[in-house]
């Protein structure tokens, strides 16, 4: 991989976060000034920059809460910010559920809440319904995430299981309008898949979610599959007239942010290519896939011609297999990097949140070299990512992408270089 190579990846994510900057995306949604307050809500690990770009452009008083990700907080002088645990809930985001509510208690029908909503807030609202407790929905988190299951898969269940997701939130701002402004990290862009939807509810019910727990196999806890098998706190209907005159705009999304990227690259004299912004699957699948692509135009310049650069966004999953550290983008940066073997090619792929699984990563770097890489360096590529230990593999090499948080999140950036 040269170096000029690196720096045009590097580029091309950066272009690709900045596409989903808060107050660029913010600018063109303003809703109109209410007769009574304005409170802001929102979750995710972006919406304290959401919140502190909201004050920059709100020419009006404002007051609120929003919760986010430790580490990710930024000032805001109007609206509180509080930090909870990611990807799995703590006492702490327990607290942030409470205070939300709290935030949007006695309102009128003069008044106005804007819910600031991107990814990541599912883990950051743990609001346990009935008798379940914190622990049960941290012991649903840990099976939903070790599943493989897909975003909308663990979302359709994680609502089911919540005294504020599905639109609960929404439901007791009512009488007062709500404005869902959303940066979408879901394939597809469903704005009610975001975080769980605390503020947009959907059409999925309890059976359905009872449905994909048995197709995925999913080993949720006993108390979890009792409240699962009950009908007591259903999430409420769209069609509720709780929901009347509400608002929902997509404000970022991954379409946005790879069509930024592509017309970078086509400036760099690279003709640019998207596959898609909604790609789901498991990391190492997606990525023979990928690899597929990568070695057919390198050696037929089908279906691409040389030069390109292939792009792809969406969210990946990873079933665990074993205990190494690792994200599902590294994870198909080295299935990519095996499957495509001494292909040249050069790639990167993070999260444009900039973290990666639980390090401090938000992906890394890969080209036709990297496996041959690990194996003089007496690592094995495939038991490495048998493992599940793609972070190690990519920090021998000295290829983790570090950009720290970004204070956006549109979910997986991915591109391929061919020249």
């Amino acid at each position: 991989m040269t170096p000029e190579d690196r720096i045009l990846l590097r580029d091309l994510f950066s272009v690709a976060v900045s596409a989903a900057d808060p107050e660029t995306a913010l600018r063109a949604h303003l809703p109109s000034r209410p007769r009574g307050r304005t409170i802001v809500i929102g979750a995710g690990k972006g919406v304290a920059q959401l919140a502190r770009a909201f004050e920059r452009l709100w020419d009006a008083p404002v007051e609120g809460v929003v919760v986010t990700r430790y580490g990710y907080g930024v000032p805001c002088e109007r609206i509180r910010v509080v930090e909870a645990a990611h990807p799995v809930p703590d006492l702490a985001g327990l607290e942030a559920s409470r205070l939300l509510f709290q935030a949007v208690e006695g309102l009128t029908q003069d008044d106005l809440v804007v819910a600031l909503v991107c990814g990541g807030g599912s883990a950051l609202l743990p609001c346990p319904p009935g008798r379940l407790t914190l622990e049960d929905e941290v012991a649903l988190n840990r099976a939903l995430l070790s599943s493989g299951a897909p975003i909308s898969v663990m979302n359709a269940i994680r609502k089911q299981v919540s005294g504020i997701k599905g639109g609960r939130l929404a439901a007791a701002c009512h009488p007062a309008k709500v404005v869902s402004l959303v940066v979408s990290d879901v394939p597809g862009d469903d704005p009610a898949q975001v975080a769980s939807g605390p503020t947009i509810p959907d059409a999925t019910d309890r059976a359905h979610a009872r449905a994909m727990v048995d197709a995925w196999r999913i080993r949720i806890p006993p108390k979890v599959a009792d409240w699962l098998a009950d009908d007591q706190g259903l999430a409420p209907f769209w069609r509720d007239h709780v929901f009347a005159g509400h608002e929902v705009h997509v404000i970022a999304s991954a379409r946005l942010s790879l069509e930024a990227a592509a017309i970078h690259a086509q400036a760099e004299s690279i003709p640019a290519v998207i596959l898609s912004d909604a790609i789901e699957g498991e990391a190492r699948d997606v990525a023979r896939v990928h690899a597929a692509i990568a070695r057919e135009v390198a050696l037929r310049d089908r279906p691409f011609t040389r030069p390109v650069l292939i792009l792809s966004g969406g969210e990946t999953t990873v079933t665990l297999r074993g205990n190494g550290k690792g994200g599902r983008n590294t994870e198909f940066l080295l299935a990519l990097a095996i499957a495509a073997d001494g292909v040249p090619f050069t790639a990167i792929a993070g999260d444009t949140d900039g973290i990666d699984g639980s390090e401090d990563n938000a992906g890394a770097f890969a080209d036709g070299q990297s496996a041959a890489r690990l194996r003089a360096l007496g690592l094995d590529p495939v038991a490495t990512l048998s493992a599940n230990d793609a972070w190690a593999a990519f920090d021998r090499l000295g290829d983790l992408f570090v950009p720290g948080p970004t204070g956006t999140n549109v979910n997986d950036f991915r591109a391929i270089l061919i020249r």
